[in-house]
């Protein structure tokens, strides 16, 4: 067995949760995600339980019950608590801004790079150094903070860019002097 996808997910209270078909829909204090599962797996509600079954112990179904058990906590996690990603922007004049549902990113280049904020997801920004994602969906959470983390990744040598707050950029020493 799985040993993540035997695990039943418990449901809070105030999250409501209805299968029908391939479709499991997770209705909470923060919102409400909707998600299509694997035709092979089988979902069950039991109480304020929800039960992941697998049909055989090939290969792709073991992949598939924790999968599909993951995604299932990460919704109810995401209605009741949601999700953030925190980045962090470093270097000499680079800084981040925000202008209505827009982010607006100063780092380096010859224009400002701007970024639509999409539905369902919030962008803070506390000081011009940091950058705060937020939102309900685990997937596009993670998705919105690459794409801004893309625009200017940070450099080994003097470690500017756009980097996770948690994230370690492991330094480079520079060139060698050369010895005559």
């Amino acid at each position: 067995m799985s040993r993540v996808g035997k695990k039943p997910v418990v449901i809070p209270s105030g999250v409501d949760i209805k299968i029908s078909g391939k479709e499991i829909t997770v209705k909470g204090p923060k919102g409400t995600l909707t998600q299509v599962f694997h035709p092979d797996m089988t979902v069950e509600k039991d109480g304020n339980l929800v039960l992941v079954k697998r049909p055989s112990d090939l290969k792709k179904h073991k992949a598939l019950h924790g999968l599909t058990r993951s995604i299932i906590s990460n919704m109810v996690t995401g209605v009741t608590e949601g999700f953030s990603k925190t980045l962090e922007v470093n270097g000499v004049g680079y800084r981040a801004q925000k202008q209505g549902k827009k982010l607006i990113l100063t780092v380096g280049y010859s224009h400002p790079v701007e970024i639509e904020e999409p539905d369902g997801i919030t962008i803070d920004v506390p000081n011009p150094n940091q950058i705060i994602v937020r939102g309900i969906d685990k997937q596009l959470v993670g998705e919105v903070a690459a794409k801004i983390r893309r625009t200017r990744p940070p450099e080994p040598y003097k470690g500017k860019g756009i980097k996770y707050a948690d994230e370690v950029i492991l330094r480079k020493e520079g060139k060698a002097g050369v010895k005559k």
